[in-house]
């Protein structure tokens, strides 16, 4: 597994902050405002700032048209699916425990890799993942009871985790040969116009002006993730392996759980601080540097 750049643990550190405070943020955005409608927003206003990053970078606009069906499959498992299902998800759970849900994708990612890609995993790599695995059903342990209360909503994020770890499989295998940028700009156009439609659907009764809290949780979704983070995401995914790319980002749900704890009251127990550990032994087996043997 390749060791970071510089850049790339720049870009790691800045997707991990950012995305670990969205959780609850994302919280007290949804939970007096329709959540697929709160997407809709965050997405409609973060196209502009990608579009300005995409001019500012001078990266090209236009896709082949033969391209466009794989590009319609990235969108799908990338963003569509995630997107749509795990806002609803957090409607209902916890942010901390939407995030470790959510962040259960490593694993399937992993699973993913090796049953139908037929990728090869060091045993260091099923390391990470057996840690990672063992932190979520660390901090999951005392919310069995919560959660059977919750069964759709838990369905909704471990489904949402599912489609991410496939589409991060097939964004390292992509061919498309256009920056990432302009990937991450039409996967956002496809997946806002979806969920726009969705939520016409859905909620067109429950539409009201958002308040300013609300706003303000929706600034920060445009702006930093949707304008920001996700394209250092899918940047980072194509060119890390699959498992490197998921490991790397498991300290998110960390972040999510504990500024959900300061923020918004959750309750930590001793899981929550022993899946910590858990966490850092995950990002380590997939950063730390393989030793080179002499030939």
């Amino acid at each position: 597994m390749p060791a970071l750049t510089r850049q790339q643990l720049w870009a790691l550190v800045c997707i991990t902050a950012i995305w670990g405070l969205n959780w609850p943020v994302m919280k007290i955005g949804v939970t007096d405002y329709p959540p697929l409608t709160f997407r809709v927003i965050s997405m409609w206003l973060g196209l502009p700032v990608l579009g300005v990053g995409l001019l500012l970078m001078k990266a090209p606009l236009r896709i082949a048209r033969a391209h466009w069906p794989e590009l319609l499959r990235l969108t799908l498992f990338n963003m569509l699916i995630w997107h749509a299902l795990i806002i609803v998800a957090v409607k209902s759970l916890s942010s901390g425990r939407a995030a470790i849900l959510g962040y259960s994708m490593p694993v399937f990612s992993a699973l993913f890799g090796a049953w139908l890609f037929g990728q090869h995993l060091a045993p260091r790599a099923w390391g990470g993942v057996l840690a990672a695995l063992t932190g979520v059903v660390l901090l999951l342990c005392n919310e069995f009871s919560r959660l059977a209360g919750q069964p759709l909503a838990v369905l909704l994020a471990l489904l949402s985790a599912a489609s991410w770890a496939m589409g991060v499989q097939l964004m390292r295998r992509t061919q498309i040969p256009v920056p990432t940028v302009t990937l991450a700009f039409w996967m956002s156009v496809i997946t806002t116009l979806f969920i726009s439609v969705l939520a016409l659907l859905l909620e067109r009764a429950q539409w009201t002006a958002p308040s300013a809290t609300t706003w303000g949780a929706i600034a920060y979704n445009a702006v930093l993730i949707f304008g920001l983070v996700q394209a250092l995401y899918l940047s980072l995914t194509r060119h890390l392996t699959p498992v490197a790319s998921t490991l790397s980002v498991m300290m998110i749900p960390v972040i999510g759980v504990f500024s959900g704890a300061l923020w918004l009251g959750e309750l930590l127990r001793w899981q929550d601080y022993a899946a910590v550990g858990l966490m850092v032994l995950a990002i380590a087996s997939v950063l730390w540097p393989t030793r080179r043997v002499a030939a």
